[in-house]
């Protein structure tokens, strides 16, 4: 996603920044975040595997 509101850079910030469009890119990984009223917050990390990677998962 691009960086909303971005105005002026600041050259001393070694970011990458998305101006305009976004960028393609591989996702290997993803993480979710919720956060409810109470204390009630939970976390989700998601990756794709495939059956018999080099993790050995099955």
């Amino acid at each position: 996603h691009q960086t909303i509101g971005l105005e002026n850079e600041d050259e001393e910030c070694d970011l990458n920044y998305m101006k305009g469009s976004g960028e393609k890119c591989t996702v290997k990984v993803a993480l979710s975040n919720s956060l409810g009223f109470g204390g009630h917050n939970g976390t989700l990390a998601v990756k794709n595997m495939k059956i018999g990677d080099e993790n050995g998962y099955k």
